[in-house]
């Protein structure tokens, strides 16, 4: 389950371009509080902690306990945005989290045992064709990532997402209900064994002995 963090804000007043750069002015970082049927609430957040919490990684996966002058809101960053040129955090909108709502996330995969697989011994590669599952989640379950275990694969063989556990109440948006992941690869030109040696040479037929006239 992914871990809750806390995270201070304070309410800010009036929307639009105007408000958020005079946040930004303040060298705080504006941003919004919508959903769980609540009217949306905008914030104003601490530049160096938001942007911190950003570059650790996972953020949008990440719970957070906000404290708003006070008052405790579960919720989860459903999107930020980054200056083009400074790389430094211009807005972040939260997603109010109530008990028994169900999220779409973008999860982690996450591969394990490269060296149980036979094919990778041999030089395979193994082509990940989902970093990520994008899942529907409990909202109090958000798992950090799910594990794929590549013990025994071999050449030309698939790791399919009904062979990876899956925590409870989670499932997959993908249609086909039981996509590839990963599979694994022989390398170029190889992979094949070795062509059996080249059979000897018969050996030479004796001489036949001369007649004596």
């Amino acid at each position: 389950m992914a871990e809750t963090k806390k995270l201070a804000a304070t309410v800010r007043s009036g929307t639009g371009k105007g408000a958020a750069r005079s946040v930004r002015r303040e060298g705080r970082i504006p941003g919004v509080l919508y959903g769980g049927g609540e009217a949306p609430q905008p914030l104003s957040l601490e530049k160096k902690s938001l942007s911190q919490l950003i570059f650790a990684g996972h953020f949008l996966t990440t719970i957070f306990e906000l404290d708003i002058d006070g008052k405790k809101e579960r919720a989860i960053p459903r999107d930020y945005q980054l200056d083009v040129v400074k790389d430094t955090p211009m807005h972040v909108d939260f997603l109010r989290l109530k008990p028994g709502s169900r999220l779409r996330v973008q999860v982690p995969v996450h591969f394990i045992n490269q060296e149980a697989a036979p094919g990778i011994k041999r030089g395979g590669a193994l082509n990940i064709v989902y970093h990520t599952v994008e899942m529907w989640v409990p909202a109090d379950n958000i798992p950090e990532a799910i594990t794929a275990d590549l013990t025994g694969m071999d050449f030309n063989d698939s790791l399919h997402i009904s062979a990876i556990p899956l925590p409870e109440g989670c499932k997959p948006t993908n249609p086909d209900k039981n996509f590839t992941v990963a599979s694994l690869t022989p390398p170029a030109g190889g992979g094949a064994e070795e062509a059996p040696a080249a059979a000897a040479a018969p050996a030479a037929a004796p001489a036949k002995e001369e007649k004596k006239k």
